[in-house]
């Protein structure tokens, strides 16, 4: 029968040793390690996670996701087992403290990078407006979107709780910075029913010394000074008023840069129509954009001959195959070149004058 009453120096094993094994056994834990984790208990304002470590690691509501949670319930389930971002060192109750919303906001970046590689639209609904644009979220991020790219008549606080089409012009996790344009993503959608060469007709929405903005459906255009008239301008406000509608010609369009060129000079009959005789101008529209259309046709055909032609002259330049054949010695004049084999075995040592040159120390 065993002896129960044994003491801690007969059985060799003392409370210390025990944990001097559990420390030697213990996992070590960092701040920034993702681990796995099962809930086990779900508190009011939090839960504790057991992540194999000697206390229970705790995640405060806060932590549980990227988007506002009211309770933990809405996150997070009892026994549920799922990976949590180490936030924070032991405090002096040796207990860790976890994230889940630290591992969402690095795969929200991680996600939008894609996006914007690829340069994908979103949509997204406003949440927010400030003196300087409208607040929106993206993949659970906080976006912005400058004044200067919100594309529409309503003002910014009416935009609230809409959702809007969008583009991404910067994103920055360092900075933490993400950038929206709601123009460049209606400017894109437009462009794709646009041609080069094409009349539209538009309304003036604004006048700079440099040009006058018009409004093509929705987007925006911009007809600089120098493509209003061939004759010479001082200033747009002499030609247009705010709300004019107007006849003009797309001449560029640039989809990565969310841009729309126009121009009235090209739909020009005689130089300086525009100045003298507008109705003339827009009455003649059509037909000189098709004069317009012919032309930059011919221009790429061009394009498109002399490239063609560039890689004739380049196999022009490669000799005929007989040529190159008549360059190659008959087989007759190669053979005689090649050593007989009787010459060659000559020259090849025997293979007991090899053999002598063999140190005697690799017999050994």
């Amino acid at each position: 029968m065993v002896n129960q009453n044994l003491t801690a120096t007969e059985i060799g094993f003392t409370h210390e040793d025990f944990a001097a094994l559990l420390d030697k056994y213990d996992y070590h834990f960092s701040p920034g390690d993702v681990v796995p984790g099962t809930v086990f208990s779900i508190e009011p304002r939090g839960a504790l996670i057991d992540i194999g470590a000697k206390t229970a690691a705790y995640i405060p509501i806060q932590e549980m996701s990227i988007n506002r949670v009211d309770s933990p319930e809405e996150v997070l389930q009892s026994n549920e087992t799922r990976e949590f971002f180490i936030l924070t060192d032991e405090n002096e109750d040796g207990q860790l403290t976890l994230s889940i919303r630290r591992i969402e906001y690095m795969r929200a970046w991680e996600r939008v990078r894609q996006l914007q590689a690829e340069d994908a639209t979103v949509r997204s609904g406003v949440f927010a407006t400030n003196r300087g644009g409208a607040l929106v979220r993206i993949e659970g991020l906080r976006g912005f979107i400058p004044g200067s790219h919100i594309s529409t008549r309503k003002p910014k606080e009416e935009l609230v709780g809409e959702e809007l089409p969008l583009k991404f012009l910067e994103v920055d996790e360092e900075r933490n910075r993400l950038v929206l344009s709601h123009r460049r993503a209606l400017v894109e959608r437009k462009m794709n029913r646009l041609e080069v060469g094409e009349v539209v007709i538009g309304t003036v929405r604004g006048i700079k010394p440099y040009g006058a903005f018009i409004d093509i459906g929705g987007v925006s255009g911009l007809l600089h000074i120098s493509e209003i008239s061939h004759e010479h301008i001082d200033t747009p406000h002499s030609v247009f008023n705010v709300n004019d509608e107007v006849k003009v010609m797309i001449i560029d369009l640039d989809a990565e840069r969310g841009r729309i060129s126009l121009s009235t000079k090209q739909l020009e009959p005689e130089p300086g129509d525009m100045i003298k005789n507008r109705d003339l101008v827009y009455d003649k529209a059509e037909e000189m954009a098709a004069k317009y259309r012919e032309q930059l046709l011919a221009k790429q055909q061009g394009a498109t001959a002399a490239a063609a032609s560039v890689e004739v002259v380049a196999e022009e330049e490669i000799p005929p195959a007989a040529e190159l054949e008549e360059e190659i010695p008959p087989a007759a004049e190669l053979e005689e070149e090649i050593p007989v084999v009787a010459e060659i075995e000559k020259e090849i040592p025997a293979a007991t004058e090899t053999e002598e040159e063999i140190p005697a120390a690799i017999e050994e």
